[in-house]
This record gives C-alpha cells, structure tokens and sequence, in this order.
C-alpha cells in the first residue's frame, strides 16, 4: 500500500467506542474566547451526546457552578472545524492521531488540555494464561488493516514478545520486526478472523469491536496498550482546545471534573463495555506527543 494510503487509512480510524449521534448540534454565540464565566455556557462538541454519562457529566459541571451544554455531532470530520472556528469552546472525541492529524492537514494549532481514557486494543489467548507463557517461536495472529497493525505491533512490543526497529511508531509494519530480537512470529489476518483464529495460534491482537461476539471479555486480555509506554500516548483521548484557550481555568476546571467524578468515570466504563482506562496523562506529556505525531505525519507527506 502507498504510504499516502497507509496514512489515510491509519488516520481515519479512532481509538474510542462506537458511537451512535443522533443530532448535529448547532452553536451560537458563547461570548470572547478564553473568557468563560460562571454564567456563560461552555459548549463541548461530542459524537455521541445521547451517552448516559454525558448527562452525568452536565450535571457534576453544574454542581461545580459551570453550565455545560453538549453540542452533537454526526460524523468525526465535524468537531475540530467547529472548535477552530469558534462554534464550540471544547470537543471531545478523538486521540491525539487524530488530532495531529487535523491540524497538519488544515494548518490549525488546536490543543490537548487533558486526558480522558485510552481504550485498549488487547492481546487475548485460549491457550495461555499469561505472556510468559507463550512459548518462544510461537504464532500471534494480529489485524491486517493498516489503522491497528501498527498499533497492534505496539502491544506486541509493549508485552516483550517482538521487538520493533527503530522502536516503532504510528506506521510500523511487520517488516519492522527484528526476528532475532523477537519471540513470537506475526502472522497478519483480517481483523474479522483474529479471534476464530485463537484455537490455531498461541494468541491474536483482537479490535474492540468483536471481544463480545467471540465469547470474551475486556477482562480477559492478557496483554494491551500500557497507558504509561510513550508508544500508547498517542491513543489517549482527549479535551481540545483552541491554543489561545490552553490556560482557561473554567476549561481546565471540566477536566478535572471529567476526570475525578466517579459518577462519570464510571458511566464512561460501563458505555465502553469495560474496555475503557481512564488517564490523567499530564498535559505536558500530551502536547508533546501530539508535537511528535505530527512530526511523523509531516514526513510521510
């Protein structure tokens, strides 16, 4: 596949939970940007607002004295421009690919000003019960499509069975993986078939969305993305921001809300299927991986 392809494919897929949108939300005017007041409302742009703990969340905001309305979105290629053009004050939605994406092909400078969750994509095994004990020489089946190999070769690593060259990135292949310094053989399958593949190999990378359908749970993982591997910064999700908002202290105030409500952390769990980690990755470290991303995605043009 053309590196053109690969990015395109790698960068239209998010590492969330399906979300059903009912409404495209419309805003109107929230006042000066960065200026948010007790008695203003803060609109943040979601895919996905008819999620319970959404409602859970406008209501912590509420009792922290902050009016939130959630602003629904139908389609992910609608929140950064809303955000970028002053519609909306924050969105969240997406992961820091995405968001690197976005402002490298549309010249913006939207900002990450907090962590939510990362949902990891999970090693799973019929046959062992742990990493260790997959024996070495072994067969891990993983996802053909460009958007979760890459990722997928990361866990691999992660979890001390390949080694990738050059320590992998956002748009490894298994023509990265150092064999000598590797394990476990990869051996690539459609994401459909990774699971019904588990009595054939020792193990397989399985997408979120067939956990369920193939008997397991999330809980069942015996490896997935470790939130605190830089290689996993770029999958957490996140509030953004518009860069001359980084520093609001009523934005900064919603994620904080966002992150330490139990009432919500837990809704977003259970919406997840318990797939979802909650984060508090530090902003610094997020503004930094998105700076690196996008570096990646200017080289590959």
């Amino acid at each position: 596949m053309k590196k053109s392809s690969l990015k395109k494919s790698i960068l239209a897929s998010l590492a969330v939970v399906p979300l059903a949108a009912l409404l495209v939300g419309c805003a109107g005017n929230a006042g000066t940007a960065g200026e948010a007041a007790d008695n203003e409302t803060v609109r943040i742009g979601v895919v996905g607002a008819s999620d319970p703990y959404w409602e859970t969340y406008v209501d912590a905001a509420a009792d922290e004295g902050i009016d939130v309305e959630i602003v629904d979105f139908s389609d992910y290629n609608q929140p950064n421009p809303a955000l970028a053009e002053g519609e909306i004050d924050l969105n969240q939605f997406q992961h820091i690919i995405y968001l690197a994406d976005y402002n490298e092909a549309n010249n913006q400078d939207l900002v990450p000003i907090g962590a939510t969750a990362i949902y990891p994509l999970g090693l799973y095994s019929t046959q062992y019960e742990s990493v260790e004990d997959i024996p070495d020489g072994a067969t891990v089946a993983v996802p053909n499509d460009p958007s979760n190999l890459a990722r997928a070769l990361l866990v691999l690593q992660s979890a001390d069975l390949i080694t990738l060259k050059g320590g992998g990135s956002i748009y490894s292949t298994s023509a990265e993986i150092d064999e000598a310094k590797s394990r476990v053989t990869v051996t690539e399958l459609d994401p459909t078939l990774t699971a019904t593949s588990l009595p054939d190999v020792a193990a397989a990378i399985i997408n979120n969305d067939f956990i369920t359908d193939s008997g397991l749970e999330a809980s069942d993982a015996i490896a997935q993305d470790d939130p605190s591997d830089p290689n996993a910064l770029p999958y957490v999700n996140i509030f953004a921001a518009r860069s001359e908002d980084a520093d609001n202290e009523t934005y900064k105030k919603l994620v904080e809300i966002y992150q330490d409500s139990k009432a919500v952390t837990d809704g977003v769990v259970e919406n997840a299927g318990g797939t979802a980690v909650m984060v508090k990755t530090p902003v610094d470290d997020l503004l930094e991986s998105l700076k690196t991303v996008q570096e990646q995605i200017a080289e590959q043009g």
